[in-house]
């Protein structure tokens, strides 16, 4: 695995805690979940239109488009879970155990994913190395949320 591609995710996990902070405080003021992941979408939309007119990207074909597996195109409706309960729930649970709760979820879920080679992962096996990764971070998680 390149290393560039472990720092980028490694960036990602550094900003998640402050996406949640940021919008949940937004929420805190706005006090309507839904209006507030629309102006969170919004911004995030404005950027990514930025980012697309520096790089200049050209836009994929249809053909392209067209061969793409209708579950593929869920992405952004299903990372509105994630935002709307961010949105309501991560300062009344602390950072460290929303993050914690979420990233676990999130390493369990994969592990699931990968072990079936299920939404156009390659299969990786679940291996007792990996589950009892799985298993230490509910550990990790119970000991952050309870001391």
């Amino acid at each position: 695995m390149p290393i560039l591609f472990f720092l980028s995710a490694l960036v990602a996990g550094f900003a998640n805690p402050f996406q949640s902070g940021a919008n949940a405080e937004l929420n805190k003021h706005l006090n309507q979940p839904v209006l507030t992941g629309l102006f969170v979408y919004t911004s995030g939309l404005a950027g990514l239109l930025l980012t697309q007119f520096f790089l200049r990207r050209a836009l994929p074909a249809p053909s392209t488009l067209a061969a793409i597996p209708p579950w593929a195109w869920l992405g952004g409706l299903i990372s509105l879970i994630p935002t709307l309960i961010g949105l309501t729930v991560a300062q009344r649970m602390g950072s460290a155990v929303f993050t914690g709760a979420s990233i676990t979820a999130a390493l369990v879920t994969s592990v699931l994913l990968d072990q079936f080679g299920l939404v156009g992962f390659r299969q990786h096996s679940a291996s007792p190395a990996r589950i009892a990764g799985c298993a230490l971070m509910i550990a990790g998680l119970w000991l952050i949320a309870r001391f």
